[in-house]
């Protein structure tokens, strides 16, 4: 996914933006939000359910022949979309959209976002497969930040990330993430770092 090199570089820009406020970044990036193993079966059985019918109409095969024939094409086609890329990409946007947000939500809670001490966390959250991002705010920091000033965060390391620069993208929005935490939640003289700032990756 990332090299070593690569995680140990952006842990140390999480760390460094971290000194200027009170606030926590959690980086977590995803091979993929969801598996999407039903999509393979639902398509090969659509199909199934549609091959008998030109048989009927067009030849003289009889029941039993037609019912093995939509057997081989269930399995076949059950098979031959299995494979990962083309799954994918039988998966409608919206379907892959709303994997990945719930993916990030259940992230958010368990990595314990919600659990710092003035509501200050931050989750900066990447599915790959799926071409998302995203960043959840808690409270303490949602509550005085507009919206869209993380969708243009977004917006800009999805760009970068289709030029092929994941890694200068992900530097780029940690650390206007972390100027916007500067503003809105100042170091502490008390602070400590109340969550890990190395990358979460996840199969």
């Amino acid at each position: 996914m990332i090299s070593t090199d690569e995680q140990t570089r952006l842990a140390s820009v999480i760390g460094d933006v971290e000194d200027e406020t009170s606030g926590e970044i959690v980086l977590v990036i995803a091979e993929q939000a969801g598996h999407y193993r039903a999509v393979p079966l639902l398509w090969a059985m659509l199909a199934a359910l549609v091959t008998p019918w030109p048989l009927i109409w067009l030849t003289d095969i009889g029941t039993s022949r037609i019912v093995l024939i939509q057997l081989a094409v269930a399995l076949a086609l059950s098979l031959a979309l299995s494979w990962q890329k083309l799954r994918f990409a039988l998966v409608p946007r919206s379907i892959k959209h709303n994997q990945a947000h719930e993916a990030a939500s259940r992230e958010f809670l368990r990595r314990g976002m919600t659990r710092t001490r003035e509501k200050t966390g931050v989750l900066i959250y990447l599915a790959l497969a799926e071409r998302h991002a995203e960043i959840l705010a808690d409270t303490g920091v949602a509550d005085r930040v507009d919206p869209q000033i993380w969708i243009g965060i977004v917006a800009e390391l999805t760009a970068t990330i289709r030029e092929g620069r994941m890694i200068a993208g992900l530097e780029e929005a940690i650390r206007r993430t972390g100027a916007i935490l500067a503003e809105h939640a100042p170091p502490r003289l008390d602070d400590v770092d109340e969550l890990p700032n190395k990358v979460i990756l996840l199969d």
